[in-house]
Formats: structure tokens, sequence, C-alpha cells
């Protein structure tokens, strides 16, 4: 099969629909062009993407089903296509990988929703990065696709699943990413410097002076090559040059000129705060309360985005009428240390936490009967009524005073 055919049998809904430009009420031009400096051929910028993207593919997804009658059910099929394979070419890590990539990278990502004659999802295509732009068809939204291949498509707004960062101009994209460029030309300006810097001060070692008048470009060039072969190579193991009085060699020692450490360290960091990162979270040394920080400020914003998206998009109305959601948890992302981790021992004797629940968090398989939540006597209900001691009672079931004398009252 073709790329082009693949591309039809991928997004087959995809028809080249006419239509008049789609007006913005703040009259933002609905169009979109992908940045022309592409933020991913940084290393810094990078490693940032990278890190946001492999933290946010760790996300485990959950179809929450609810019928008019109310109990909480599955949609195990619908889950397990978005957790193993949401589409031809990639599994659920892949698909959450590539969606917060596309999002770092243009600030605006489309996933389009692939249904079957029912109208039922069977697919999720993030659309590559290409130039869009929004079409009024019948008072419809539909978005129109310049793929790379050279396909024009579109597809209707209620087939697609919009994230965007940095929601500001546009009624439907967000904003590039110009803000940062300015750091990433000088880190780049920076790091090409030293690298000339470094070349050019390591090839010249010395100037090689001769006191003959008027000699050839072929005789001064004989000249320093014979030097340069002689003295200069490996084969002198010496380190010890010997001319005549006919040559005299001055040698240089030229030091390179290199951004100091501080320069280029706020550079990064203008870099890492864009992104909202720290050295900890690209070296992988993030724990504790900074993991949290940074899962609650750079990672639950995208999975809530996400999972209110496809929501909307794949539910019908009706069915969301009745609560049902995607969501994506974030159970697989451990980041407490093994003393957090054995203190929640304490919530399962409450009954807060499954056995097998807090043996996931240990990265231990789970038991038979770890799914029964289990519970201490001493934090038993406070509307459970208590239990007298049959010590403590008599044969009528009223309790004994220990203060009231013995052999008093009548004797039957």
């Amino acid at each position: 099969m073709t790329l082009i055919g693949a591309i039809k049998a991928v997004f087959g809904r995809l028809k080249n629909i006419t239509g008049s430009q789609w007006k913005e009420v703040g009259g933002y031009t609905s169009r979109f062009t992908p940045f022309g400096r592409s933020l991913y051929a940084n290393d810094v910028a990078r490693a940032c993407i990278r890190a946001l993207a492999e933290h946010s593919s760790k996300a485990n997804v959950r179809v929450i089903r609810r019928t008019s009658s109310g109990p909480q059910q599955g949609d195990a099929m619908l889950e397990r296509m978005i957790q193993y394979r949401p589409n031809l070419y990639m599994n659920g890590k892949d698909f959450l990988y590539k969606v917060r990539t596309l999002l770092e990278i243009n600030n605006t990502v489309f996933v389009y929703v692939n249904r079957d004659d029912s109208g039922r999802c069977i697919g999720l295509y993030p659309v590559p990065t290409c130039p869009t732009e929004a079409l009024d068809v019948d008072g419809a939204l539909y978005i129109r696709f310049y793929l790379p291949s050279g396909l024009k498509m579109a597809a209707s707004w209620d087939d697609l699943a919009v994230l965007r960062k940095d929601y500001n101009s546009s009624d439907i994209y967000g904003d590039d990413n110009t803000a940062i460029l300015t750091s990433l030309d000088l880190l780049s300006t920076t790091n090409q410097g030293m690298a000339n810097a470094i070349k050019s001060t390591a090839n010249l070692r010395g100037v090689l002076k001769s006191t003959k008048a008027m000699l050839t470009d072929a005789d001064r060039k004989r000249q320093q090559e014979s030097f340069v072969a002689d003295y200069m190579g490996l084969s002198n193991q010496s380190g010890v040059a010997m001319v005549d009085s006919t040559m005299d060699f001055t040698p240089i020692t030229m030091q390179p000129q290199l951004a100091n450490y501080k320069s280029v360290e706020e550079l990064r960091n203008n870099i890492y705060r864009y992104f909202g990162v720290n050295e900890a979270v690209l070296t992988s040394t993030i724990a504790g309360d900074q993991w949290e920080a940074f899962y609650e400020g750079c990672i639950e914003g995208f999975l809530l985005a996400l999972s209110l998206e496809l929501s909307h998009k794949i539910f019908t109305a009706r069915e969301r009428g009745y609560g049902n959601e995607i969501v994506f948890e974030a159970n697989r992302m451990q980041y407490m240390s093994m003393t957090h981790k054995l203190a929640l021992v304490a919530m399962v004797d409450r009954g807060a936490m499954l056995p097998n629940e807090w043996r996931q968090v240990l990265n231990l398989a789970p038991i038979e009967g770890g799914d029964v939540p289990i519970r201490r006597l001493d934090t038993a209900p406070t509307t459970e009524p208590a239990k007298e001691d049959d010590d403590n009672a008599d044969q009528n079931g009223a309790p004994i005073s220990g203060n009231e004398p013995a052999g008093t009252g009548d004797d039957k």
C-alpha cells in the first residue's frame, strides 16, 4: 500500500470539503502554520519535551460507563483499545507520548476520532504536524489539513479532540513558541562560539620564520611542511625541535575565550522554566514532594485536558448525560520514597486501601484475598454499638456496678 493509500485508509472519513473561512469571535485569522524553527532541533528543548512526554505516557486509562439506573460499569473494549492499540501505528504509551510531544512543539494538537458505521470509536490518530485551516461548512466548524503527502482533507470539529497550550489569541489554536526563541538562539550561538574558539586555537601552534630573503611561495610551503613533518608529528617523541640560523620558530599559546558557566546556566534555566522542568527532572533524580509538585504542575493538567476532550468527542450527549467519562490515572507514576510507601500500611489497616493496591505501590504481585478491604478492630466505625463483656453483665443483661456493696438487696 502506498503512503497516500495508507493515509486514505486511516482517515477514510476526512473528505476534501469546500467551505468559507471560519470567522472567529476575536477576528483572528483561522489558519495555523507550524513553527518554522523547530524546537526539537535544540538539545535542551528536546530533553525537556522528552521528560514531559515520558512521564505523561505512563498514565493508565480507565473508561467509566454509567446507565440510567446509576451503577458504575466499565467499557472493556474501548478501554483495551485506548490502552493497547489506539491506532494502526502505536500502543497506548506511544499515543500519549506523541500527543504530548506534538503539543509541546506546536502548542496545538489534533486527535482524529475514527468511528465505524454505527458511530462507535474504533481508533484515535494524532494528526501529523502540518498547516491547517478552519472552515465554515453550512454553519459547522471543520478543520482542513494540508498533509505532508500533499493531500488536503477536512474533518468535522466533532471528530477532533483538540489540546492547546498558551491558549490566548485564537479561539481554535494555541499561540506559537516565539517567546523562547531568544534563549534558544543565544544558547546555540554560545555553543557554536565555544566550538569555533576551540578549533581555531587548537590549529595554530607557532610561527616559523626564515631569515632567507625573498623566498618563493613554493619554498616557504616546502620549509613549513618539512618542519611540521619532522618535529610537529607523533614521530617526534622527544618533543625537541632543532633549527639552524636560517629559521626561527616562535611558539604561540592561545587560550580560547569561552562563555562563563553562569551565563550558559542562565540560558538553560530560561528554557527549563519555559517548559516547567529542572535538572532533577531531566536526570531522573526527582522524588518525594518535588515529584508531586512536578506532576501537579506539568502532568496533571495535560491528562485532565485529554480526558475531557476524549470524553466529549467519543461519547454522545446522552452517554455524557449519564456521567460516562474517560479518565487517565497516575497510579503507574511511582515517585514516593520507600519510607512513604511503607507508611501507607496505615491506610490498609483502616480500609482506605486494599492490600493489593498497597502491594502495587511496592511493585509486588497481587495475593489471594488482597482485593478485600481489611480493618483493625480498634478502628471500628463510631456508629457501631459497643459490645458488653459477659463478665460485666448480670443474667438479665444489666451491668453490675462495682460500687454496690456485696449482700445488699432483697434475697429471693
